[in-house]
């Protein structure tokens, strides 16, 4: 196990939303140096591969104001302040951005999300069994809901079509897991 070369001396937030808090330490780096650090804390969350029984995975699409350009990803989201099972959050989130809810529910994997910024860690699920339910988008959200063969997804992720790296990760494990056989 390796050890922690930073040392943390104290910390303030500097900013803090609904959806983040970036908290600022004051720090003694790696190579014995005072620095400030800077991290952008965010609540667990949850990205869905839901495939149905025609092996098309539903994806979602929206105008992303960040990078100023349209996406598509899968269902994906982050846990509310009280919600603390991440799977609740999955099925929260699939049910809210893509009207689908799953009978079948399987943890793929997990990613940390630009861990030099961020402490964003997100949990891929794979959801099977689906059925129809309403959407209830948030209000900052426009979503389309397509369902695309999960072969073609799979291109998507690799072509640059699907560029949203948590969507990138969940696709591409969910179709090594399908592989070898483990899925």
């Amino acid at each position: 196990m390796a050890r922690n070369p930073w040392r943390t001396i104290s910390s303030r937030v500097a900013y803090e939303n609904a959806w983040i808090r970036v908290r600022e330490d004051e720090v003694v780096r790696p190579d014995g140096g005072p620095g400030l650090y800077s991290v952008i804390e965010v609540r667990p969350s949850a990205g869905i591969v839901a495939l149905n029984e025609r092996d098309e995975i539903v994806l979602v699409g929206q105008w992303r104001y960040t990078v100023n350009r349209y996406s598509w990803e899968i269902p994906r989201g982050g846990s509310h302040p009280e919600e603390h099972d991440v799977l609740e959050v999955a099925k929260r989130e699939l049910a809210e951005e893509a009207g689908v809810i799953a009978r079948e529910w399987r943890e793929i994997g997990r990613v940390d999300n630009a861990n030099g910024v961020n402490c964003d860690s997100q949990t891929f699920y794979l959801a099977t069994g689906l059925s129809t339910t309403d959407t209830n988008h948030d209000p900052e959200e426009e979503i389309t809901v397509a369902w695309k063969p999960f072969q073609e997804a799979v291109k998507m992720a690799m072509d640059g079509r699907i560029t949203e790296v948590d969507s990138v990760a969940a696709i591409l494990m969910a179709a090594h897991l399908r592989s070898t056989g483990e899925l």
